[in-house]
């Protein structure tokens, strides 16, 4: 194979304020990454010494440089980073004020990423990967929604594992309801599924015909039991997806797999200096397990120490762990 993984969908420049517990408006100065939920964790999974590529687009501007060179110097393979004519390379700006507050705006007015299409799929050897990683903002809206697709269709053609994080952005779609209704079309051409409780149930089971329905930021007791009694019923009448990793913040994640029981996997206690980027940590994490052929619950155990060193550090890509550093917070316990 010529990669062992391809992840697709947006990316961006990253401005992280370097005033760590300052309020937004008394930042001063910022220091700067790629972004980008599926191009963080082709950088997290290079890092731990998997062969990456990331298939997005930019912008005819210099942010667009200053990606590809970021990439380049992380290992990962730009062939697939498109240019395009319509849109600008998208842009984040993130406060961080431990250990719970890290506003974050995107700059996301027709990024160039949404842009990328079916025929730009074609250019890619996708049967030449190992898995393939899917976004699920990049079913929100332009062409990428269908390339996505036609991406997820080849991958399975191929035999080529197909997993998708959930990585559901409220305010990157026009209506709240329409997150649920493509995702749902989308999961049959997908092996394994990562997201959070309020991604998972906003997936499955939320409700298109309220008129006045909107994605709920935190499930309620009553909310989560239904999740984790619909999931099980959900991988059993499907013949895909085969696996959801339900992420569960500090209690770790919850494993379903298809006429299962559930396997529950703990966490690593850290102190919080930054949470964003700790899913794409998770997500590269368990790229990495999945593709050494490990049983499940070690995939996750290692993907939870990547989210924890990630979590405990300053930044998003740039926090991204190397495979000693995994190893050794796993040797500690």
């Amino acid at each position: 194979m010529t990669f062992d993984l391809i992840t697709m969908g947006r990316v961006g420049m990253d401005l992280f304020s370097e005033q760590v517990g300052a309020a937004f408006e008394q930042i001063e100065s910022f220091s700067t990454s790629v972004g980008g939920s599926p191009t963080n964790v082709a950088i997290g999974s290079s890092r731990l010494g998997l062969k990456t590529a990331v298939l997005t687009g930019v912008g005819q501007d210099k942010v667009a440089d200053f990606v590809r060179t970021y990439l380049e110097k992380e290992g990962v393979d730009t062939r697939f980073v498109f240019t395009k004519e319509s849109g600008r390379t998208g842009l984040a700006v993130v406060g961080v004020q431990p250990p719970s507050t890290f506003p974050l705006t995107f700059y996301r007015e027709n990024p160039a990423d949404i842009f990328v299409d079916i025929d730009d799929v074609l250019q890619v050897p996708i049967e030449e990967t190992r898995v393939l990683l899917l976004s699920g903002t990049a079913l929100a809206r332009g062409a990428c929604r269908d390339a996505t697709f036609f991406a997820a269709e080849r991958a399975a053609a191929q035999g080529v594992k197909v997993l998708i994080d959930l990585d559901l952005r409220p305010d990157q779609w026009h209506d709240s309801r329409a997150y649920g209704v493509n995702l749902r079309a989308l999961l049959p051409l997908v092996d394994t599924v990562i997201g959070t409780e309020e991604e998972s149930y906003a997936a499955l089971l939320d409700n298109p015909n309220d008129a006045a329905s909107t994605v709920i930021q935190d499930l309620n007791e009553g909310q989560k039991e239904e999740l984790e009694t619909h999931l099980p019923s959900y991988l059993t009448a499907s013949s895909h997806p085969s696996t959801w990793i339900l992420k569960r913040g500090a209690q770790g994640v919850t494993i379903f797999e298809k006429d299962s029981d559930p396997v529950n996997v703990s966490g690593f206690s850290v102190e919080v200096v930054n949470t964003v980027g700790a899913g794409d940590a998770f997500a590269s994490g368990l790229c990495y397990g999945y593709i050494q052929g490990w049983p499940w619950a070690k995939t996750a155990r290692f993907a939870n120490a990547c989210g924890a060193l990630v979590v405990s550090r300053h930044g998003c890509a740039s926090a991204m762990p190397s495979l000693s550093e995994v190893q050794s917070l796993l040797e500690q316990g």
